[in-house]
């Protein structure tokens, strides 16, 4: 079992084994955080690594609607763990979130630019699509906003 704490290249190379494990499956993960009653909530989600658009630092990265709970975990602080895991390797990350969305703005970022960040994510953790102006459409119905998890803490067996 492996571990890190924020030392660089360790990091980056852990960091390289999530995206690894992530390209085996369309990006497939689990994501867990903390509700406010102090129980876990865990769901599946696609996400890849992404470099942090404000501080470009690598960064597991995921969509998620503008209605989702885990949002408001977030939101209110949660910490955040995403487990990868293809048949006995795995990989979980651990860590804050940065959320930038609709509903989640950041001065680095305008509409234009959360446009093609949630590409960015999406394209990340394996997917394609034939129609991207439906895709942005539907992002921007959803108030779909792009999920940053800072690698606090990285574990595994790979």
């Amino acid at each position: 079992m492996a571990a890190a704490a924020n030392d660089g290249a360790e990091d980056n190379q852990l960091l390289a084994d999530v995206q690894t494990l992530l390209t085996e499956e369309h990006g497939l993960a689990v994501v867990s955080t903390n509700q406010a009653d102090g129980r876990i909530l865990s769901s599946i989600i696609n996400c890849g690594v992404v470099d942090h658009p404000v501080t470009g630092e690598p960064a597991v990265a995921f969509v998620s609607r503008g209605d989702a709970a885990r949002l408001g975990h977030i939101r209110r602080g949660s910490p955040v763990t995403v487990a990868v895991r293809r048949g006995w390797k795995w990989r979980g990350v651990s860590g804050s979130a940065d959320l930038i969305g609709p509903d989640d703005t950041n001065e680095a970022m305008d509409a234009e630019g959360l446009r093609l960040l949630l590409r960015e994510i999406f394209q990340a953790a394996g997917g394609t699509h034939d129609d991207f102006a439906t895709y942005d459409r539907v992002m921007a119905e959803e108030r779909r906003a792009a999920v940053f998890v800072q690698p606090d803490r990285v574990l595994g067996n790979y």
